[in-house]
């Protein structure tokens, strides 16, 4: 969605109900890779892989009017470990990127593997979900991602714009706590599941971190195009927040989220900053990613 379209939607959200059904939203890209498993009919991974595609790119997933091209990219591989009779054992990857105003660059929004899915899939059956009803893990999983993806979009254009879609997320998590078997979901199973990331942007400890995420998006990025130098300076004084957040919540699962989506890129717009400004930025960075650092160390040429 263009800039202008985006933000005029963000703003009228739960005000008014203006926008008449338009074209779908996501632009996905399933890939399922089964390259872990011999001896099997290859065709099953051919038709979940289908029938994601469809699930995915031909649902409504907000109230807003998209554009053929305005659509969001975004890319999932599923990587099947084991699979026996109608059972997988998985793990995910997500990827979403959104272009950046009068540019034609892209910025990824997210980076996430996911180690935990297991799901039931038979061959042909449709892929179905219902607001509070959920019928299996894989599509739980799958509409959980297009919310977190959507939140992340949104707020890179209003502040907290994302709220909406961040709560649906959240909900999804809470009817998932009476499906014992379904994996990922648990809350203290681990630090980087998507209860945790959920809970994580949700709760006030990330008002400061999705503050953060709007700066760096709307007036950072989306400004350099016309002042490279203003936009870069509103990103550099952005990015503290994260140390806000790691004071708050020293192993929120949102400051390796902001890492594994972001870390090359801010490398990258530290590299026209002034020397004082890269070594206050290698300082902040390598205290809070210290298994980073030898990336880091091109802010100290």
């Amino acid at each position: 969605m263009s800039i202008r379209k985006k933000i005029l939607w963000v703003c009228l959200w739960g005000i008014a109900t203006t926008f008449a059904a338009g074209a779908q939203e996501m632009n996905a890209r399933i890939t399922i890779n089964s390259d872990k498993i011999q001896g099997t009919n290859k065709q099953v991974y051919t038709s979940l892989q289908n029938a994601l595609m469809e699930f995915i790119n031909n649902r409504k997933w907000t109230d807003a009017v998209f554009s053929a091209n305005e659509k969001i990219d975004c890319t999932m591989t599923i990587i099947i470990n084991e699979h026996t009779d109608n059972n997988f054992k998985s793990e995910i990857q997500v990827q979403a990127r959104r272009p950046v105003y009068n540019s034609g660059y892209t910025t990824t929004l997210l980076n996430f593997q996911d180690r935990q899915l297991d799901f039931e899939y038979v061959e042909f059956s449709p892929l179905e979900y219902t607001d509070n009803t959920l019928e299996s893990n894989l599509t739980a999983t799958i509409v959980y991602y297009i919310y977190l993806i959507l939140g992340f979009d949104f707020d890179s254009f209003s502040p907290k714009g994302g709220t909406s879609f961040f709560e649906q997320a959240l909900q999804i998590v809470t009817l998932t706590q009476s499906q014992p078997g379904w994996n990922g979901w648990k809350a203290f199973d681990s630090d980087r599941n998507r209860h945790a990331i959920i809970t994580a942007l949700t709760e006030s400890a990330a008002d400061s971190f999705r503050e953060m995420w709007y700066n760096y998006h709307r007036k950072g990025l989306d400004e350099m195009a016309a002042n490279a130098d203003r936009g870069r300076t509103t990103i550099l004084e952005a990015l503290p927040a994260l140390e806000q957040l790691k004071s708050a919540r020293p192993s929120s699962v949102l400051l390796q989220i902001f890492s594994d989506a972001k870390l090359d890129e801010i490398i990258a717009i530290y590299s026209k900053a002034n020397m004082q400004e890269k070594q206050t930025g290698f300082k902040m960075l390598s205290t809070l990613y210290p298994t980073s650092v030898t990336r880091l160390e091109a802010l100290n040429k």
